[in-house]
């Protein structure tokens, strides 16, 4: 839980896993926690960042759902601990993506995520919980058919451009030795 402030956001440096995310104090100073999450996409970027939080009835502590920085379309949705998440999701009627175990700092990129319904069920989160942007869920994408390797690559270039280099080239040299020539005469 994070008490009213100011708060900076970062994403964690992390060459093999972009979705962990840093809440650092107001300065940058001190972290304050790190959380997993999972991409979340938006229809429209605005121009300014924007944090989703959750619906929560009541006098409910609100939970933040997701972060999006400025001008982009994507973003990040929060991973909650398992037991935080069967809390939410009763409370907000909506779907919330758990982590099935505590993560370590060796194992945030590889921790099992869940999702866990209202109904506290669990599922398969690539099933419960849409992560890919909208206009690619509506038309089958090449890049999600079954691959099959090449055994060749297709011949896509033509040596035309590079024949037509070194002719230039050779008629450079040409009225290069034809200067030279009249210089020594």
């Amino acid at each position: 839980m994070l008490p009213a402030g100011t708060y900076t956001f970062k994403l964690f440096d992390s060459a093999s896993y972009r979705h962990i995310v840093e809440i650092w104090n107001e300065d940058g100073s001190q972290l304050i926690t790190t959380i997993l999450a999972i991409p979340n996409y938006r229809l429209t970027p605005t121009g300014e960042t924007v944090i989703k939080f959750g619906e929560m009835p009541g006098e409910s502590t609100t939970a933040l759902r997701a972060w999006f920085y400025p001008g982009d379309n994507f973003g990040q949705e929060f991973v909650y601990p398992k037991a935080r998440a069967i809390q939410l999701a009763e409370a907000s009627k909506e779907i919330v993506p758990a982590e099935t175990v505590e993560p370590t700092e060796s194992t945030l990129a590889t921790v099992p995520l869940i999702a866990v319904t209202p109904e506290k069920k669990e599922a398969p989160i690539t099933e419960a919980i849409q992560t890919m942007p909208l206009q690619a869920a509506q038309k089958p994408s090449p890049a999600l058919a079954p691959v099959t390797a090449a055994k060749e690559l297709p011949k896509t270039g033509s040596p035309i451009p590079l024949i037509g280099l070194l002719g230039a080239i050779a008629i450079g040299a040409a009225f290069g030795l034809k200067l030279l020539a009249k210089q020594l005469a």
